[in-house]
């Protein structure tokens, strides 16, 4: 469910787009994901939760218990997951940096080195993805992007800090991100389209909570 709100997501990106001209309607990766990992808040929101979360045979709504712990279930095992994706973004920063002179690399040599050198050499919490099936960056179009996942957290958790302080999922607040954010494209610099809905720059502590991984109002 959460990925088919995922998904949406872009469509309602695209769909929203008042941009006249193709090539200015294409987000960055560093962006690209904001919107679509935005809709994925949604999922559990009383308001939509209770249109589909129901029994199959006897319509009755999921008990509250039960949508207690999968709330709490998705904060399991955050500090590992988190780890991983940061360790897979530096792995795939690093492999990117090499200049086009430099020789040959062994690959279990090359990410060894890589990962010792900031910090992220745990081997109870290795990257994501190896080397060999990193998938993303060698021929899924986020070369030196992969980072792009965890930026959008970062956004689409702050932004969502501001749905739940205005009233949370309204007519009015979602205009106010249609017009501001998906309608805008690549038209304007992504600094000034998020600070244009959210009247600051992005802060990392909404999607720390998020996680699980920082106390209430730190």
């Amino acid at each position: 469910m959460t990925t088919m709100f995922h998904e949406f997501g872009h469509a309602l990106h695209g769909f929203f787009s008042t941009i006249a001209y193709p090539s200015e309607g294409a987000s960055a990766r560093d962006f690209v994901e904001f919107p679509s990992q935005s809709n994925e808040h949604w999922a559990l929101d009383p308001k939509v939760f209770a249109n589909y979360a129901v029994h199959y045979k006897t319509g009755a709504p999921m008990p509250a218990p039960l949508v207690a712990k999968i709330r709490q279930a998705a904060k399991f095992n955050q500090g590992y997951a988190l780890g991983e994706l940061i360790a897979a973004a530096e792995l795939d920063m690093q492999w990117h940096a090499l200049p086009a002179s430099a020789p040959k690399q062994d690959v279990d040599a090359f990410e060894s080195a890589a990962l010792a050198k900031i910090g992220l050499d745990v081997a109870h919490v290795p990257p994501r993805y190896r080397t060999s099936y990193f998938q993303h960056i060698w021929s899924g179009g986020y070369a030196a992007g992969y980072y792009g996942y965890l930026w959008t957290q970062m956004l689409e958790n702050d932004a969502f800090a501001w749905f739940t302080a205005h009233g949370g999922l309204t007519r009015a607040n979602g205009d106010r991100f249609r017009d501001l954010v998906l309608s805008r494209g690549h038209s304007q610099e992504y600094d000034t389209t998020f600070r244009a809905f959210y009247g600051k720059d992005p802060d990392i502590a909404p999607m720390l909570q998020d996680r699980g991984l920082a106390n209430p109002g730190q």
